[in-house]
């Protein structure tokens, strides 16, 4: 951590932790570069999209299975959890491009968000499905008499009281989405569409050897939007993450 607040602004990064000479030449030679600004926009691009098709997902799928008594209930969601833990993204690669090459999304960042997207949702439906069944029942019931639709009460009631929920599962897939390379760099084949995870590989040489001015200025600034959205949850919940049920 102090090599990454250190290094971006010396003039001749090491390997080392040292006290910098002060310089903002790095920066510069990372906006220069056509592909470092384009993949920041891409990684964001994918993160959010993808992190909100999981949490809308999340929110219908938790509700109804905790809602709705489905045979076999418990087991389909440890099963999935138990799949999507023992089967990695690795040993999905090939099943994986088969899929998206048959649906003719190759080098498409909408090939991508889906994969991404379904990738996070067994974990994330699991960690909400805990939140919904914590919401009681007596709310819905008061607002079925008064006439509201499932939808409404989804909305209305159920979605502010597990906004806690909500927001762990947003953080927790807009991070794994943000760092994620191997998916992006099987399915992509454009250097334009690749994101941040990608193109920083672009900053070695032919031998493995790292350009160390450009990788640590290009890791600051990769390193900028999650910490944004840790402080900004942190000050909205402070990580207090028990429900929005006031006793």
């Amino acid at each position: 951590m102090l090599w990454l607040l250190s290094a971006p602004f010396d003039a001749s990064p090491g390997l080392g932790v040292s006290w910098p000479s002060f310089t903002l030449d790095n920066f510069r030679g990372v906006f220069e570069n056509p592909r470092a600004v384009t993949s920041l926009w891409n990684s964001l691009f994918l993160s959010v999209v993808s992190t909100v098709l999981v949490v809308i997902a999340c929110a219908f799928a938790g509700y109804a299975l905790s809602r709705v008594r489905i045979p076999g209930r418990n087991l389909i969601l440890y099963s999935l959890m138990l799949f999507s833990a023992v089967v990695s993204g690795t040993a999905t690669m090939v099943p994986t491009f088969l899929l998206i090459y048959e649906l003719g999304l190759i080098n498409t960042h909408t090939g991508v968000i889906l994969i991404l997207t379904g990738g996070m949702l067994p974990t994330a439906l699991f960690i909400l499905k805990d939140f919904m069944d914590s919401v009681p029942r007596s709310y819905e019931e008061s607002a079925q008499v008064a006439g509201a639709s499932s939808f409404q009460i989804l909305k209305d009631i159920v979605v502010p009281v597990v906004r806690p929920g909500l927001a762990v599962i947003a953080v927790w897939a807009l991070v794994n989405i943000w760092g994620d390379f191997l998916t992006p760099f099987i399915l992509l084949r454009s250097a334009e569409l690749y994101p941040a995870a990608v193109v920083i590989y672009n900053f070695y040489n032919e031998a493995g050897d790292p350009n160390l001015s450009l990788v640590s200025a290009f890791a600051f600034l990769y390193s900028i939007p999650v910490v944004l959205m840790y402080l900004f949850v942190n000050a909205r919940y402070g990580f207090r993450f028990h429900g929005g049920i006031k006793r």
